[in-house]
């Protein structure tokens, strides 16, 4: 995504739940058009202690919205004692977007992790529409290419090392065929126990030949 403007297209984000956790991962490159503007793009972001949120579309409403969840999931732990939910996390973003429908974020939305029900990720859509996905989901500009990395080798219960390779193959992929995904990739990893981002030393030994 550009720093520099809100209207860039091309993207591939993707999620995997693995057998105790969730990996999200996404591609760096930001583009204007034809433009490359930032081989760095900053592209998943934790809004709370166990869950992560990926964003394709504007930079400027991602980046807001990003800011707005993790204040208001720091605001529900305060009030309940207790971090937000996953699902509960997903309403809140679905009904915020919503109440903005008349004038859109420009956004195409992951929000996954784990908590007191398990591992699992949402797709939130720019005017709120959202839904538990199955295990597999791939946004941006890259996901058909993606998805036929997924689709062809995601299995149920799979381990923590294989779900982040499948993920780094699947963006690998649309990095290949899609002029708007490019540059390293960042991938995190959401157990019950923590919240990684993984380092580029680590994403190059867990990369499948």
């Amino acid at each position: 995504m550009a720093e520099q403007s809100d209207t860039m297209k091309g993207t591939t984000t993707v999620g995997i739940v693995f057998e105790t956790g969730v990996v999200l991962a996404s591609e760096k490159r930001a583009t204007m058009g034809y433009l490359i503007s930032n081989k760095a793009a900053k592209k998943i972001y934790q809004v709370a202690p166990r869950i992560g949120l990926t964003t394709a579309g504007g930079v400027g409403d991602a980046q807001q919205l990003a800011r707005l969840m993790t204040v208001e999931a720091n605001l529900y732990e305060i009030r309940r004692g207790k971090p937000i939910s996953v699902q509960a996390a997903s309403t809140l973003l679905s009904n915020i977007l919503h109440g903005n429908r008349m004038f859109p974020f420009y956004v195409q939305l992951l929000i996954g992790g784990v908590d007191e029900n398990g591992p699992v990720i949402f797709s939130v859509d720019a005017v709120g529409g959202s839904g538990k996905e199955d295990g597999i989901v791939a946004t941006g500009s890259g996901s058909p290419m993606a998805y036929g990395v997924l689709e062809d080798r995601y299995t149920l219960g799979m381990d923590e090392r294989t779900a982040i390779e499948l993920a780094i193959r699947a963006l690998r992929s649309a990095i290949k065929r899609d002029a708007g995904s490019g540059e390293g990739i960042a991938v995190v990893v959401i157990t019950k126990e923590s919240y990684h981002e993984l380092s580029d030393e680590e994403i190059s030994v867990l990369t499948p030949n």
